[in-house]
């Protein structure tokens, strides 16, 4: 899905068009609007942009100000002018930009509509070019990669000190491996975890493995240096650096700029090689010392939010997640006391139950991730030990990986796999996992209903539940059956038919109750669907 954002001080046409272009095409197109240019660099600094719509004269900075901003944000974006004015100087400009558009207002939306359609088709054919450009690379790439990896993975597993010994080594290995990275500027580290197609072998496997590496490299090439390889699990782990024509304000937008085109890399992975994948991000660079221990934690949180047969982006919040306190490390010791009471008095449903709500706590989106590690080890080792205890070794089947949570897929499935262990010694039926879907859909659902005076934009309700918005905008309509944009304004309807019945509250009050911050707007959109504006709505409704 590719997203399109229009810009113009005059909020009639801003949201004329934002009306014209959510209806326009939204399995394709995801649509943002802002009324100033500073509104538009909050947009552009939160989500990747593919095509801006954008008056060319505003009050504050103009859209050709404004470009200069994009361009250092989203290198790819491209965008379109739109404007009443004709004078000479500001056509030249506009037409002096690559990948710019201009139209003058008095064109009418079809010429508007027809010139995004456009521009949409370039970019699609673009990505369609790049594909020549992985394949002619493809062997030099591989032969490099090989070495290149065997090294990082013994860096991953012993840490810089010990693969490099004195001071300067680190710079030596990287000129004889031809690694292109900075060893003395920190690194981002991210990590992929792949969904492969049903029944792919190793060797299927194995090939698209490869092709998605070159396509990873095509889009991370624009502005970044790069280096990936396949961890012992499997993953594919890269090391990032800003490259040298990147400017020195893209450090402190790349983390944004990463999680736009991590998105644009999931859909051509998926498009084009039929794979998914869950990416967790370095949530700031790490020196190349504590490389090791920045790795592992991406793995934790990996864990923690893969095996939901969901495409996620998860930034490491770092900071944000600090390792659990005393109280935390003693509920959970609490917990796992009543678990191994439970078991001992084969209570178990008690059992479920208390496990259940111990589970449930530590997989929330941002949970904290020592506390979750901490709290699988202390009820794997109640049930270890009953198991010892009682010596029912021979009696439960396989449970060699009930002490070694990292080789677990993720931290739900070193969850669920601790339940099926208690369910084989309860001898009670695996927990039914099929409501996963709808769960998440409710909790979706129920967000939208709570806060219809909010931003309801598809990319706050993937920040919020950690998806990514173009897997969400096709999970919700396939769990759903509608556009997640049909939903938001059926609820937007609903909510606003039940004030409309009170008489004291004001048609602006209304608006601004469910999500329209201009009355006009919230007037064509009641009126599209019901015939009515919402006075003559209100005017129907009988007194008493």
């Amino acid at each position: 899905m590719h997203r399109l954002l229009i810009v113009d001080d005059e909020e009639i046409i801003t949201d004329s068009l934002y009306e014209v272009f959510s209806r326009l095409m939204p399995e394709r197109l995801d649509v943002c609007k802002a009324y100033s240019a500073d509104e538009a660099l909050l947009w552009l600094s939160r989500s990747r942009i593919d095509i801006v719509l954008t008056d060319i004269r505003m009050p504050g900075k103009s859209g050709l100000e404004l470009t200069e901003h994009i361009q250092a944000y989203w290198p790819r974006c491209r965008i379109i002018f739109l404007t009443g004015y004709s004078e000479f100087d500001y056509v030249y400009q506009a037409i002096q930009m690559p990948d710019a558009r201009y139209l003058l207002k008095t064109e009418g939306y079809d010429k508007v509509t027809e010139t995004v359609r456009t521009v949409l088709r370039e970019i699609e054919e673009s990505n369609r070019m790049s594909e020549l450009v992985r394949q002619t690379d493809r062997q030099r790439y591989a032969i490099e990669a090989m070495a290149q990896a065997d090294y990082f993975r013994h860096m991953l597993q012993e840490g810089v000190a010990a693969v490099n010994g004195e001071t300067g080594v680190l710079a030596q290995e990287f000129r004889a491996l031809n690694v292109a990275l900075d060893p003395e500027h920190p690194v981002v580290l991210v990590l992929a975890h792949y969904g492969y197609p049903q029944g792919a072998g190793y060797s299927r496997r194995s090939e698209l493995l490869r092709s998605s590496r070159l396509l990873w490299h095509s889009y991370l090439a624009e502005r970044l240096r790069s280096l990936g390889i396949v961890d012992k699990h499997g993953d594919l782990l890269w090391f990032l650096q800003p490259s040298e024509q990147a400017g020195a304000a893209f450090s402190g937008h790349m983390i944004r700029y990463l999680e736009g085109t991590l998105e644009l890399i999931q859909e051509s992975c998926l498009e084009t090689l039929g794979l998914t994948m869950s990416i967790t991000v370095g949530g700031a660079p790490c020196r190349w010392e504590d490389v090791a221990s920045q790795y592992a934690r991406l793995r934790q949180l990996q864990q923690l939010r893969i095996g939901d047969g969901l495409s996620v982006i998860l930034t490491d919040a770092g900071a944000e997640q600090p390792a659990s306190d005393k109280g935390e490390d003693d509920r959970i010791a609490q917990k796992a006391e009543i678990l191994a009471a439970h078991l001992e008095g084969d209570r178990r449903e008690k059992f479920i139950e208390c496990f259940g709500e111990l589970s449930r706590r530590m997989l929330l989106p941002g949970a904290n991730v020592q506390a979750a590690v901490e709290a699988y080890y202390a009820v794997a080792l109640a049930l270890l030990s009953f198991i010892n205890r009682w010596n029912l070794q021979g009696q439960i089947g396989e449970y060699g990986k009930i002490m070694r949570l990292d080789e677990h897929e993720s931290m739900k499935e070193g969850y669920r796999y601790l339940s099926e262990v208690a369910e084989r010694i309860f001898d009670i039926k695996r927990p039914d996992e099929t409501e996963r879907a709808a769960r998440a859909i409710e909790r979706i659902c129920r967000y939208i209903n709570e806060h219809l005076s909010e931003d309801l934009s598809l990319v706050r309700l993937a920040e919020i539940n950690h998806f990514n918005p173009t897997y969400l905008s096709r999970f919700f309509k396939q769990e759903k059956g509608v556009n997640l944009s049909e939903y938001i304004d059926q609820c937007r309807m609903r909510r606003a038919m039940e004030l409309l019945k009170d008489g004291e509250i004001k048609v602006r009050e209304v608006s601004a109750a469910v999500g329209y911050e201009a009355a006009h707007s919230f007037t064509r959109f009641f009126k599209k669907a019901t015939g009515m504006t919402p006075q003559e709505y209100r005017d129907t409704i009988p007194i008493g």
